[in-house]
């Protein structure tokens, strides 16, 4: 008999868990019976260190399920111009920032830069 050589895990492991809001509930109450410690007080901080315009754009885009080529389709940008923004290797100017917004539904506000 061949025996375990590899030792589980013995220290609680952080998970990260995104949800639509109509399972939350329920996620956190089976999450709760298991015996989870559940911290729900993450600063948005945490989750965006910084607040760049790309920072911003890719957390919309991803908020709507969109690819990059998606959103360059529907606003009228090349999609490398899009990763480019969103690395802050481009800055957004004022047309593109229209465009995104109409795209995103937000303000043309949050891609300029201060």
């Amino acid at each position: 008999m061949q025996a375990l050589t590899k030792k589980p895990p013995t220290e609680p492991r952080v998970l990260t868990v995104a949800c639509p809001p109509d399972a939350y509930q329920d996620v956190l109450d089976f999450l709760a019976k298991a015996g989870c410690v559940i911290d729900e007080g993450v600063s948005p901080s945490v989750v965006f260190p910084d607040r760049s315009p790309g920072t911003i754009l890719r957390g919309l885009r991803h908020r709507d399920e969109l690819t990059q080529a998606e959103l360059a389709a529907r606003a009228g940008v090349p999609r490398n111009h899009i990763s480019e923004m969103e690395t802050g290797k481009r800055p957004i100017g004022r047309q593109t920032a229209r465009r995104l917004a109409d795209v995103l539904n937000t303000d043309p506000r949050m891609f300029l830069s201060a």
